[in-house]
């Protein structure tokens, strides 16, 4: 049962998710620093510039110079947006930066009901001033004040107004939030782009290993001229298929070296096993024959020359049909197990036939046969016209043993039929007779196999002739075969034309 995919354990996925995660990590911490951070920050640094005017006038009135004070205070106040009123021991004023706030102020006594200082949040405070944050009842701003007494007895009162931080804050806010969606999808298809240009390459070198796992060489990772780790083992892995394809191939050679000698071997005892049983069992009754006939000899059970002599015929012709046995099945174990090679030419095949029609003459002449041997002058055909020959001989053979009278006359019939679309010729050989039994068909081709368990040795043949026929016609991969006919028994074999 196969795994089923999780893509929570993709590569790829948990580095977009990480990536994205650090993303909103940040634009979160941007809101919390801007909400929680900034306003604090902007009041600090007004508290510095505030006391900052507190020692710049301090240090003016006590130095007693009698520099342009008044236009200090005005850049002063037109920079940072401070409202500046001083006012003598007197509770005139000396100076202010802004009409509303001298109004504002009026008398002491109107300014501190008017502001609730007492009321307001005290922010920072000592000996010379205090700063607090208040709020004005009438336009509902928020205001830090700084209310100090100088070192000459002048009051000194700065005012700025923090609304404007506050709405700052809030659009700063809002901007940030419109920012952050922008930035989710933005950096959705860049982390996307990013996680897909570090996992291809991983993904890629994982599907190269799984094919090297199956023995599949045939894929190599894409190197490029990039130093970096990925590059670096994709090229290691690059060379590891490379050697192990090439030490894989070495073993493949070898094995089938190796199994071809374990079957080069196997076929060797077989061969010989066959062989030995061949032997044994076809031998058996011309050693009988010779060894009867050789103690007659020995015991002089016929005393008379010609006795003698027909003993000695006897054994001597056992013995070359011994011989001519063993011979012929060495051959067809060669033929059998591939040690023959065809020494292949281009001949005419019938000019074969006709020379075995010649060498049987005599065969022919003893059964009475009439032989019709109706072809062309020349059909070039490539093989070996030495088993070709032993081939057709073998047909001959067996037609001249098997041949019997039909309709008044024994028939044997040699005819070369031309397949021009396949590039064969077919040489069929008929004889007049009985036809062969269904279930005997594909069994005539076997070694020492005979229809008519009745024939004796006197028929001079050594049931190996279609054996033989079998062997040479699988070496060459050609067809061959018997039909029966109406009045008789067809056998064929085919060849390769000559172009």
């Amino acid at each position: 049962m196969s795994k089923k995919f999780n893509p929570f354990k993709s590569v790829r996925v948990k580095l977009f998710l990480s990536l994205s995660l650090i993303i909103i990590g940040i634009i979160i911490f941007l809101i919390l620093v801007n909400n929680f951070v900034f306003g604090q920050f902007y009041l600090y640094s007004k508290r510095v510039a505030l006391k900052s005017v507190y020692l710049t006038v301090n240090d003016y009135y006590n130095s007693g110079e009698q520099g342009d004070l008044t236009s200090e205070l005005e850049q002063m106040a037109i920079k940072n947006n401070f409202d500046i009123l001083i006012r003598n021991d007197q509770n005139v004023n000396v100076y202010t930066s802004n009409k509303d706030f001298f109004s504002t102020y009026g008398q002491m006594n109107e300014m501190t009901s008017r502001f609730d200082t007492g009321a307001g949040e005290v922010i920072e405070e000592n000996d010379n001033f205090v700063i607090t944050r208040i709020k004005d009842t009438k336009n509902g701003l928020t205001y830090i004040l700084l209310a100090a007494t100088l070192d000459n007895g002048y009051l000194l009162y700065i005012r700025i107004p923090i609304n404007s931080i506050q709405e700052s804050v809030k659009i700063s806010n809002n901007f940030l939030y419109l920012m952050a969606g922008f930035a989710i999808l933005i950096s959705a298809v860049i982390v996307s782009y990013v996680s897909r240009k570090f996992t291809d390459p991983i993904l890629e070198l994982n599907s190269i290993a799984k094919k090297m796992s199956n023995l599949d060489f045939s894929h190599k990772y894409r190197t490029t001229d990039a130093d970096d780790e990925i590059n670096n083992l994709g090229k290691s892995i690059n060379l590891m298929s490379d050697k192990l394809e090439r030490t894989i191939k070495q073993l493949r050679e070898t094995n089938i070296e190796l199994e071809k000698d374990i079957e080069e071997k196997s076929k060797l005892d077989e061969m010989r096993k066959s062989f030995i049983s061949d032997v044994s069992h076809e031998l058996k009754t011309p050693i009988a024959l010779i060894q009867g006939y050789s103690e007659g000899l020995l015991e002089n059970v016929n005393s008379d020359e010609e006795s003698r002599k027909f003993y000695a015929e006897v054994i001597l012709d056992e013995t070359n049909k011994m011989d001519k046995l063993v011979k012929q099945l060495l051959e067809l174990m060669k033929l059998e197990y591939g040690k023959r090679e065809f020494n292949d030419t281009t001949f005419n095949i019938v000019e074969v036939e006709k020379e075995v029609i010649r060498k049987s003459q005599v065969m022919i002449e003893e059964a009475q046969v009439e032989i019709e041997f109706n072809t062309p002058e020349e059909i070039n055909v490539i093989a070996d016209d030495f088993y070709i020959e032993q081939v057709v001989s073998n047909y001959m053979t067996n037609a001249i043993k098997h041949v019997e009278e039909v309709n008044g006359k024994k028939v044997i019939r040699i005819e070369n039929v031309v397949d021009v679309e396949k590039n064969k010729v077919r040489v069929k050989v008929f004889n007049t007779g009985q036809q062969i039994a269904e279930e005997h068909l594909n069994r005539i081709w076997n070694r020492f196999y005979k229809v008519d368990a009745s024939r004796n040795r006197k028929d001079g043949g050594t049931g190996i002739g279609l054996a033989f026929v079998k062997a040479i016609m699988s070496n060459y991969g050609n067809s061959y075969g018997v039909v029966n006919k109406e009045d008789g028994v067809e056998f064929y074999f085919e060849l390769e034309l000559k172009i």
